[in-house]
């Protein structure tokens, strides 16, 4: 089995932050849902983060490489190493001396026998969706707000996510029995197993409607185009990620929707770069300019300033624009703006040019 930390791609001595922020990245990489996802690798650092997030588990893994269930929290004898296995009992032996209860390896048991291993009457929650916007220099720097597209599962608005048909009530599910869950034999490397999946007809509910929605045939949510607003704070930075609770596909049988991740990214300015919260440009100067001084017309996000170019100002000096830069993302105030004054050769000379400036290379000779 890989390892966890591994797999989350951290440190054994990572923070519970670094942990979660590195399961997000990766969750988001590797959804299924997503194009060129791998359902393989997502339950891989899904298993991985269930046991690192909590406290109690991430310590046996860490002393012992693996997770135990039951009184102690030690492997009961006779059996060391097979806590974690849901939803098993042996056949013809005493339930206790199999107890697979707790979680750690129920995805491999769910894969080799395919069965369901959600629990009766847990809906999913919705998935994740991920997507990209593109904002201009000065809608980073004054803020924007976003038109975003999204195809995606929603709740059905005829049924409002039951999956029955309106006015029409429920019944006790006739393949479970009201139970949620149907048993059935197994045969596996262990012997003869007992194994409780999810009932696929009322999906762990107990009940069902007598009738389906006609609109969403019983799914309760469906694919559908929507649309929805989202505020770019001023001052953001580029491929930042914003998040949108419950922005992202609906859940199953009324739970909860998933979340909306808007990576924003901003496309470069012709003129301005950003250096933190300070915005820098260049302005070219003449070599009068530059030994005599002038005022000048400098370009900023906010229009054009006036600013003084003092006697005997050299190629390469800074100056500073108080309050011209971006605003300072969830505080008050905003960065400067920063001027680095280039000085302007000319490639071509008058006469009377060329000979001004012999004159004045004798002078300085």
């Amino acid at each position: 089995m890989a390892n966890y930390y591994d797999l989350l791609g951290v440190s054994k001595s990572a923070s519970e932050d670094e942990i979660k922020k590195a399961f997000r990245k990766l969750a988001h990489k590797h959804h299924p849902d997503k194009g060129g996802g791998d359902e393989k690798k997502f339950k891989e650092i899904n298993e991985a983060y269930q046991v690192l997030s909590n406290k109690e588990k991430r310590r046996q893994y860490d002393q012992f490489g693996q997770t135990f269930s039951g009184n102690g929290g030690g492997p009961r004898q006779g059996h060391g190493g097979f806590e974690g296995f849901g939803g098993f009992s042996a056949q013809g032996g005493p339930a206790s001396g199999w107890d697979f209860s707790g979680t750690g390896f129920e995805d491999i048991f769910s894969d080799m026998f395919g069965g369901g291993g959600r629990a009766r009457g847990r809906a999913r929650a919705g998935a994740d969706i991920e997507v990209d916007v593109e904002i201009s220099f000065e809608e980073m720097v004054r803020g924007a707000k976003k038109e975003i597209h999204l195809r995606k599962l929603s709740q059905c608005s005829v049924c409002h996510g039951t999956g029955g048909k309106p006015g029409v009530s429920e019944e006790t599910c006739g393949d479970c029995k009201g139970r949620g869950q149907i048993q059935r034999a197994v045969q596996t490397i262990f012997g003869a197993f007992a194994q409780m999946t999810t009932c696929e007809r009322c999906r762990g509910r107990g009940k069902v409607y007598r009738e389906k929605c006609a609109e969403c045939h019983g799914a309760g949510r469906l694919q559908k185009e929507e649309r929805s607003s989202l505020e770019i704070p001023a001052g953001i930075n580029d491929g930042q990620t914003l998040s949108v609770r419950g922005g992202g596909a609906a859940g199953e049988d009324g739970a909860p929707a998933g979340d909306l991740f808007v990576n924003v990214h901003i496309r470069p300015h012709p003129s301005f770069k950003r250096r933190g919260d300070d915005i820098v440009s260049q302005l070219q100067i003449t070599f009068a300019q530059a030994a005599l001084g002038d005022k000048v017309a400098v370009k900023t996000i906010e229009g054009d300033v006036m600013m003084k170019i003092p006697q005997g100002t050299q190629p390469g000096e800074v100056f500073r624009v108080r309050s011209k830069g971006v605003p300072h993302l969830g505080h008050f105030g905003r960065g400067d703006h920063l001027v680095t004054v280039v000085l302007a050769v000319p490639k071509k000379l008058s006469r009377e040019e060329k000979e001004l400036i012999e004159r004045l290379g004798q002078l300085e000779g």
